[in-house]
């Protein structure tokens, strides 16, 4: 039940965005090394940081007359290092909306990695 009420809040917001809305941008912050970098991911596509991948569904940005904000709907897999000799498994750790103006709101819980919206671009 929540993840097709998910499901159809993403497709709602993938119709509802802007045409030009074709990538994301993010800011990764590495706790261990305090680290803080920006990345680019196009929408549908898969970007590494660190031993997170991400992938951004959807991107929204209100007009430039409104009150700023940022919305970015993501889905995020952890690959932890594996044993030597075996692969590393894929488990999804997030999935939802990020918030340029609370970034705490519906925060990535990552003992590593924070992730947060910053801006959608072209």
């Amino acid at each position: 039940m929540i993840k097709s009420v998910l499901a159809a809040a993403a497709l709602f917001a993938a119709v509802a965005t802007p045409a030009f809305a074709e990538r994301a941008v993010l800011r990764g912050l590495d706790k261990v090394t305090g680290h803080a970098q920006d990345f680019n991911a196009a929408l549908g596509r898969p970007v590494r940081f660190g031993t997170l991948e991400v992938v951004a569904r959807s991107c929204a940005k209100r007009p430039a007359e409104e009150t700023p904000e940022v919305q970015v709907y993501v889905e995020v897999f952890d690959y932890p290092p594996a044993p030597a000799g075996q692969e590393s498994q894929k488990t999804e750790i997030f999935h939802g909306w990020l918030f340029a103006s609370s970034p705490g709101l519906n925060a990535l819980e990552h003992p590593v990695y924070d992730i947060w919206a910053v801006d959608c671009r072209a």
